[in-house]
């Protein structure tokens, strides 16, 4: 029997789209996302290091709704799952990834550019598509007529207006091509992670599991396939690994 799971409506968020209201953390986000804990606090927070010369700061990437909570949003959660395909599978430069970020912010008046549906990457610069062309957003707007690769893994759904609406997270390591199992949908259960097209949280269904139920039970009591059980399982019981 599948749960009723009660959905959040914009006037608990004060009218705010719940996709930029700040409801993760960093521990959130670094299990959900399976990106290292403090490569999520150093992309977020920023983080000082030492050099010869002194202590200098590694500034911030990504831009949070409050810094006083410290709490991220849905729309930051697609920016960390973007940046983190930039940084493992295509090498590129933080460097790179800044000066595309403030260009794409100043010319096009975008407050999260990571979080854009035509963003790409060649493994050297970003790329926007715009009116048909792509315009290289690391070099100042050069355009350019180039094969590029599309760095999003076909893990993003988007809004009709190029914006996140759903973020199917990994679910095992260096894999990218698996079925979109698992859903994080800022309209469905607050955000957190649950089985796709049910609601339920993947949370509760591993916490079940770890007590003692049988995966064939709990697939039986949400009426669902063993196979999404099972996914819930691994996604949740390797994030905590």
């Amino acid at each position: 029997m599948t749960e009723n799971i009660e959905q959040p409506s914009s006037n608990i968020y004060q009218n705010i789209d719940p996709r930029n209201v700040g409801i993760y953390t960093a521990a959130d986000a670094a299990r959900y996302l399976r990106v290292p804990y403090t490569t999520v606090r150093s992309w977020v927070f920023g983080s000082k290091y030492h050099t010869k010369i002194g202590s200098k700061r590694f500034e911030p990437v990504i831009k949070i709704p409050d810094t006083k909570t410290k709490l991220m949003s849905f729309t930051n959660l697609v920016e960390l799952h973007t940046l983190n395909a930039f940084r493992r599978v295509h090498q590129l430069t933080l460097d790179k990834v800044r000066q595309g970020i403030e260009y794409l912010q100043h010319t096009y008046k975008m407050e999260h550019p990571l979080a854009y549906q035509k963003l790409y990457t060649d493994g050297a610069d970003l790329f926007i598509e715009q009116f048909g062309k792509f315009v290289n957003a690391s070099q100042c707007g050069q355009l350019v007529m180039k094969e590029i690769i599309q760095i999003y893994l076909k893990r993003i759904e988007w809004d009709n207006q190029c914006l996140p609406a759903k973020l199917y997270p990994f679910t095992r390591p260096q894999e990218s091509e698996l079925p979109r199992l698992i859903v994080i949908d800022p309209f469905v259960s607050f955000g957190q992670p649950v089985l796709s097209g049910t609601g339920i949280p993947t949370k509760i269904i591993a916490e079940r599991y770890s007590s003692g139920e049988s995966i064939n039970h709990l697939a039986h009591d949400y009426n669902c396939e063993t196979l999404l059980v099972e996914e819930a399982i691994r996604y949740e019981l390797a994030s905590v690994a």
